[in-house]
């Protein structure tokens, strides 16, 4: 055995100390965005029975919420709203006093310094599920254009600090930015769901968000999950249109490409770790199947290992409790 040579690797894991020291990737509270569902109907706080610890917050309790999220030091959230009422084009998307743009007065008021995401869809707001309008029974993408600039700048109005387009609508970027700039509103930047795919991981979403497709489903505009250079030239398109971060949507099954479109685009990057890979792990904990705590935070070690600057999940407020009690 004494002539044999190899390397010592485990001289740097003999200590927790030593482990800390040569740490590659952390996790810090300033890497979360939490969600949010605001709704107009109602006076209950619901909690969405596929997403446990998720809530339906009515616009007089929401700042409890966000009081939490404060609290804790988390920096941003993003809001969804779900209307009292839906129409064929998503008409409460845009109203200057739509939930969305509401609950953005209410929070900016009591909480200036929280990062207040909007998020810009018409498929919470359309009677039909879809994220554009409809012509013939499909998705017509121009004239979706202009109902999500339209949001956009109704959205930044009411004082949202960052826009969140997440329709997937060809050219959806350069007509939110040519609708934002010529409002006033240059400074406000796009978060763009740039890397948005046809997921199965989306059905807790729908669940709390009331905004499954009543016909067909999303593929003509979501990217097929097999695809992985269509990642990068959407990133390529959106970067070139006016985009100031780039969302890859889902996270956990599409690590891969979290890495490709960082590599490639150099600016920020956010994993969206989303409803399916929140309620698989609730799902398992809750059976007592798992260890929650180092499941969640390992998940989101590797969303950041990978490449992403931020992460969107709805395990941001237990990750932070966690991390802290940790560094007790």
């Amino acid at each position: 055995m004494s002539e044999l040579t190899f390397d010592r690797h485990r001289r740097l894991r003999q200590s927790s100390s030593i482990r800390r020291m040569i740490r590659e990737t952390t996790l810090s509270h300033d890497d979360f965005i939490y969600p949010i569902f605001v709704k107009e109907s109602g006076s209950e706080v619901t909690e969405v029975a596929s997403m446990p610890g998720v809530f339906q917050w009515p616009l007089h309790e929401v700042l409890s919420e966000v009081k939490e999220v404060v609290e804790l030091g988390i920096p941003s959230i993003i809001l969804f709203g779900l209307p009292a009422e839906k129409d064929a084009e998503g008409s409460q998307a845009f109203h200057d006093h739509g939930i969305v743009q509401e609950a953005t007065r209410v929070i900016k008021e009591a909480y200036p310094e929280l990062t207040v995401i909007a998020d810009t869809c018409l498929c919470q707001f359309t009677d039909h599920g879809h994220c554009g309008v409809i012509k013939d029974g499909e998705i017509d993408n121009d004239p979706s254009l202009s109902i999500l600039a339209q949001t956009a700048v109704s959205q930044a109005k009411a004082g949202a600090d960052i826009i969140a387009p997440s329709n997937m609508m060809d050219g959806f970027v350069t007509a939110i930015r040519h609708g934002l700039d010529e409002a006033g509103f240059t400074h406000v930047p796009i978060m763009a769901y740039s890397v948005k795919y046809a997921s199965a991981f989306y059905g807790p979403f729908r669940d709390a968000a009331h905004g499954a497709p009543s016909f067909g489903d999303r593929k003509t505009y979501q990217m097929d999950p097999a695809n992985r250079e269509e990642a990068i030239r959407e990133a390529q398109s959106d970067l070139e249109e006016g985009a100031d971060f780039l969302i890859v949507k889902p996270a956990l099954s599409y690590l891969d490409i979290i890495r490709e479109v960082k590599d490639y685009s150099g600016v920020p990057l956010v994993a969206y770790n989303v409803s399916g890979e929140y309620a698989m792990v609730k799902a398992a904990a809750l059976n007592g199947w798992i260890n929650e705590r180092e499941v969640v935070l390992e998940k989101l070690l590797s969303m950041k290992r990978a490449g992403a600057d931020l992460i969107l999940t709805y395990h941001a407020k237990d990750a932070v409790k966690w991390m802290n009690e940790s560094n007790r």
